[in-house]
């Protein structure tokens, strides 16, 4: 009796684990490097003059007025900082077919730096992504930032945003 109860359980095991392989995976590329430059200052640079002392991310369409969205600093090769955001504003459906999705997320951009005469200036820029999904791949499609495209995705390219202030 304990052979038969023994070799049903290593069966429902086995019959459990099997996988069909023609399951789809979905590839996800959200992974947005965001570049501040002005007239070739680095402006995430706390070092620099100038530069950024303080910034904040924020969802426009949270469910709350104060929605901090992640984000981290970052250091490329060359030196230069850029903000990774890989997620965390909420998406809203825009678009949608049976097999194509487009959906887009707002982030408020609060940015605080301090001039030379100890003055603090804060910024407010925006930051619109859009992403397609389709059930193979999920990825972002176009930023914008204040509302001028400053990204379109290229295949197989990182995606990297570039802002001129």
């Amino acid at each position: 009796m304990k052979n038969v109860f023994f070799l049903l359980v290593i069966l429902g095991f086995g019959l459990f684990s099997c996988r069909n392989d023609d399951e789809v995976v979905q590839d996800i590329d959200q992974v947005v490097q965001i570049y501040i430059d002005s007239a070739g200052q680095d402006m995430l640079n706390t070092n620099i003059e100038g530069g950024y002392t303080d910034i904040r991310m924020n969802d426009v369409n949270g469910f709350t007025d104060s929605a901090p969205v992640t984000f981290s600093f970052k250091k490329d090769k060359d030196t230069l900082n850029y903000i990774e955001y890989i997620a965390g504003a909420r998406r809203i459906g825009v678009d949608s077919s049976a097999a194509f999705k487009t959906y887009e997320s707002t982030v408020a951009l609060i940015l605080n730096k301090r001039t030379s005469d100890s003055t603090n200036v804060v910024i407010n820029d925006t930051i619109r992504l859009e992403y397609n999904a389709t059930p193979e791949l999920f990825q972002i499609s176009k930023v914008w930032y204040n509302n001028v495209l400053k990204f379109t995705k290229v295949e197989g390219a990182p995606n990297v945003v570039k802002v001129q202030k």
